[in-house]
């Protein structure tokens, strides 16, 4: 990504939850090797196992279970390009005392790793649509497997977009890797911030209003949707009202994580346990439950 090339490839390894059994409930040691601070309060950590035999492998949409020693655990969502398999890539922001002892680990220093966890995005499945990503805030995270996997083999996709906001101009994630898809002729990047500055040209307000700039069939589009819970609510309702389908519309939800194998409950919606059966979900299945501050 920033500073070099990646190596990429649309051949998505086979993720088999046996061979990972050793990370279940252990964590893994693996070495910070690079470490990018994004905004104020958020960080980039790229890592590679102390293991070398270890299989760093995952899917667009899973997640990892990051341990500090001493610290606690917290749910993060792998972040990086899943056609590599030597090290893994996560964002974290600092909001308690185990984020920000992460945010705080520096290089050659260790994290423990399990996983990783939790469904995929059907990226695979939606070849040949169209593909719209919108995304909030930290959100662009876990939706940017997504975009390594999609540019690496453009032809076998539609029209493709990309739908950003951020509560500020400071606050946007991978400003490198924004100006290179803003550059590309084959696909359509819109950004847009709640409070602009003196500086700030482009668009000001809610990531919904993006949604018209957007190139794409509504009927044969898969959309990926990522963000804070009202964002995804209302981006939603706007996609559900120019047509597109609810099987096609699909979220990440990452709420309350503990234990990342569905034993604790934590993260119970409805009947669903997010670590377990998501955390990527097409919204026909969690409409029931979605938004439901009760549940």
């Amino acid at each position: 990504m920033h500073g070099g090339r990646w190596q990429t490839s649309t051949v998505l390894p086979r993720v088999d939850k046996t061979e990972h059994s050793q990370a279940v409930m252990t964590p893994a040691p693996y070495r910070i090797i690079r470490r990018r601070r994004e905004t104020p309060d958020t960080w980039s950590l790229r890592v590679e196992p102390y293991d070398r035999t270890v299989p760093v492998r995952f899917r667009p949409g899973q997640f990892s279970m990051l341990y500090v020693f001493g610290v606690g655990e917290v749910p993060i969502s792998i972040s990086g390009d899943p056609a590599r398999n030597d090290y893994l890539d996560f964002t974290v922001r600092s909001v308690g005392m185990t984020t920000a002892a992460i945010c705080n680990l520096r290089n050659g220093k260790t994290v423990g790793v399990r996983g990783p966890f939790g469904s995929t995005w059907p990226i695979e499945e939606s070849k040949g649509e169209d593909i719209v990503v919108i995304a909030g805030g930290l959100g662009l995270a876990p939706v940017r497997p997504i975009l390594f996997y999609t540019l690496a083999d453009r032809s076998d996709y539609g029209s493709m977009s990309l739908l950003y906001g951020a509560r500020n101009p400071e606050d946007f994630l991978y400003p490198k890797a924004l100006e290179g898809w803003r550059g590309r002729f084959d696909m359509d990047v819109h950004v847009t911030v709640d409070h602009a500055d003196r500086n700030w040209r482009s668009n000001v307000g809610v990531v919904t209003r993006l949604i018209p700039m957007a190139n794409f069939d509504p009927e044969h589009t898969s959309v990926f949707v990522c963000g804070p819970e009202i964002m995804m609510r209302f981006t939603v309702d706007d996609l559900l009202g120019i047509g597109v389908s609810e099987e096609k519309i699909f979220i990440s939800l990452e709420r309350n994580m503990r234990c990342g194998v569905g034993l604790c409950g934590h993260c119970q919606m409805g009947p669903e346990f997010i670590c377990k059966d998501g955390p990527v979900f097409p919204l026909s299945r969690v409409k029931r439950w979605f938004g439901k501050r009760e549940v």
